[in-house]
């Protein structure tokens, strides 16, 4: 397949023979790879060469001539340059990905690319809405409405500790759903405040919990847990029990968060919320870009970047304050 190859949707298609001979090489390779091992009907191969072709020019924009030292940044820009250059729709670019993401497994498998520099990337889907966060004063509805017990018995006012100890972390640290589920008691590092969670890809990071996390665990440590522990190990050592004394669950996490959210008469609010206003309140508090990337766990930190866009006041503000013709 040499020269230039059709553009399903429309755009100046970029040349083959342009490429340097390293990514041309790979190009050639992992096309024959979909046609002669994986039998790919013409179509679908024509429909991954294009792909391929978009993602390997814009490598040769960079000055890159092979696909050594990748990384998700790599990656991510490529994927943007789709949407912000060639005005792709997101459901293009999910597809997109898709056929970019079997690209690299196979580099990967080949020996030519150390690592997959896509293993981590988010879904285009989740860059078509800012992200909802809360206010300071939402926060405190929910946290008052989940500490108040739904009746006057251990068990209720253990959930209840329970419950503000859940949502406390999640909102002092950022937790994911996932990530605040699979918390063990040994993952709090009471001395300095920290807590071990386990993200993503397994990888692992220590968090700040902040004070009032910090007294509303104490507090569920000390009276609630143990109201929920069963005697038989069915907790298997993590931090938040359900009524049953097993690990919470994302489903229960989720019901949680739901139910405190309607007492407190918010809408629209779910885990992810308090990982946003998390995001949104440190950035807003004039937290570094790279540290919050670092707080939440993100392998790239153009995800981080999406948080940039939802204070557009306070960048206002910073620039009506320093800038010499603002």
């Amino acid at each position: 397949m040499g020269g230039r190859i059709a553009q399903p949707h429309g755009l100046a298609a970029p040349s083959l023979d342009d490429l340097p001979g390293g990514l041309r090489r790979a190009h050639a390779a992992f096309v024959a790879f979909l046609r002669v091992e994986c039998g790919l009907a013409r179509a679908s191969v024509e429909a991954y060469s294009w792909d391929l072709l978009l993602l390997l020019s814009d490598l040769a924009r960079t000055g890159r001539d092979d696909l050594r030292g990748l990384s998700g940044r790599d990656a991510s820009t490529h994927l943007a340059r789709l949407k912000t250059e060639r005005h792709m729709a997101g459901s293009s670019v999910i597809r997109h990905l898709a056929s970019i993401r079997v690209f690299f497994r196979w580099a990967v498998a080949n020996g030519l690319c150390g690592k997959d520099p896509a293993e981590y990337l988010e879904r285009p889907t989740r860059w078509k809405k800012l992200p909802d966060f809360m206010n300071v004063g939402q926060i405190k509805a929910l946290l008052e409405a989940a500490a108040t017990p739904t009746a006057a018995t251990p068990l209720a006012g253990a959930i209840a500790m329970r419950d503000v100890a859940m949502l406390e972390l999640m909102y002092a640290s950022g937790l994911r759903a996932s990530e605040v589920c699979g918390v063990s008691t040994s993952d709090l590092v009471e001395s300095t405040g920290f807590i071990r969670v386990i993200g993503k890809g397994s990888k692992q990071r220590l968090v700040p919990m902040g004070a009032p996390a910090r007294r509303a665990l104490d507090e569920y440590l000390v009276e609630g847990r143990p109201v929920l522990l069963k005697p038989d190990g069915r907790d298997k050592g993590k931090l938040l029990l359900a009524q049953t004394g097993r690990p919470l669950s994302r489903v229960v996490v989720w019901q949680i968060v739901k139910r405190a959210a309607a007492r407190a008469g918010l809408k629209d609010i779910h885990p992810h919320t308090l990982r946003h206003s998390f995001a949104t309140h440190l950035l807003s508090g004039g937290a570094d870009l790279r540290v919050v990337q670092e707080l939440l766990g993100h392998a790239d930190i153009a995800t981080t970047q999406i948080y940039t866009h939802v204070d557009a006041g306070r960048l206002r503000s910073i620039h009506r304050q320093h800038h010499p013709r603002a």
